[in-house]
């Protein structure tokens, strides 16, 4: 975490200097704070203050903060990843502040963290606000990993007993969703490094093998075997994963 918020706060001051438009703004969305946990907390709250009225949302997000540090650890594993995957993101002070996957995924954290202490109602209070900020509807009782790449996100989709493990990205309009013929244990299940590509769905209790890729708008109704790609509607098999992805191991030249 220490790194994390070093590199926060440097990139907060340089901003401020560069553009002293900007100082207040960067003073009180991150200087003001004495910790990485407060200033999510704090991010989080201001982002969704329209949907609760008013609900004290910063003291509450920072007591389940510090009564979870997973949170905080999660959060800084997601920025990490997202600052050295994602070509269109400049520094990791700009993941914080104003991509909307980072800020979801941390509100579905908090909202996970009530389901699981059986505070139901508040959860799903909290996971309606989010889908109402951020067009991005996770259910609190899904479990999700860190490192994730939550590209855009924007009509993201994940049902309740869905599982994304560790570095796992997942583009706009994606749905982890079910067949309505299963109950229960009802959703996918998206396995280390796998990559759902732009509008892909995946329906039922399946699995998609580590580093498997979905291709953009395809249908998955059977299990993916880890590093191939799956293509159309239902998908199949179009070939094997590469080694690794241009998008994700070159950074664009600000």
């Amino acid at each position: 975490m220490g790194p994390l918020w070093q590199h926060l706060r440097q990139q907060a001051q340089q901003l401020s200097e560069r553009n002293p438009v900007l100082r207040e703004y960067a003073t009180s969305h991150l200087l003001a704070y004495a910790s990485f946990e407060a200033a999510l907390a704090a991010n989080l709250a201001r982002q969704l203050q329209g949907q609760a009225s008013q609900v004290a949302l910063e003291g509450w997000f920072k007591s389940i903060i510090d009564a979870h540090p997973g949170i905080a650890s999660a959060a800084a594993a997601d920025i990490n990843y997202l600052e050295t995957v994602n070509p269109a993101c400049p520094d990791h002070l700009t993941a914080f502040l104003t991509f909307r996957g980072i800020q979801a995924v941390q509100a579905y954290r908090l909202a996970h963290a009530l389901w699981t202490e059986g505070d139901v109602q508040s959860a799903v209070l909290l996971q309606n606000w989010a889908a109402n900020t951020w067009s991005i509807d996770i259910h609190p009782a899904a479990r999700l990993g860190a490192a994730l790449f939550v590209d855009h996100g924007i009509g993201l989709v994940i049902g309740e007993t869905a599982v994304v493990e560790d570095q796992v990205s997942l583009w706009h309009g994606v749905t982890l969703g079910s067949t309505l013929n299963e109950a229960g244990d009802r959703h996918p299940k998206i396995r280390r490094g796998a990559l759902i590509c732009a509008g892909a769905t995946v329906l039922g209790n399946i699995e998609v093998g580590a580093n498997a890729i979905v291709a953009a708008n395809s249908v998955v109704l059977k299990p993916v075997a880890a590093a191939t790609v799956v293509a159309g509607t239902p998908a199949k098999v179009v070939g094997d994963a590469p080694a690794s992805l241009a998008t994700f191991t070159a950074k664009s030249t600000l």
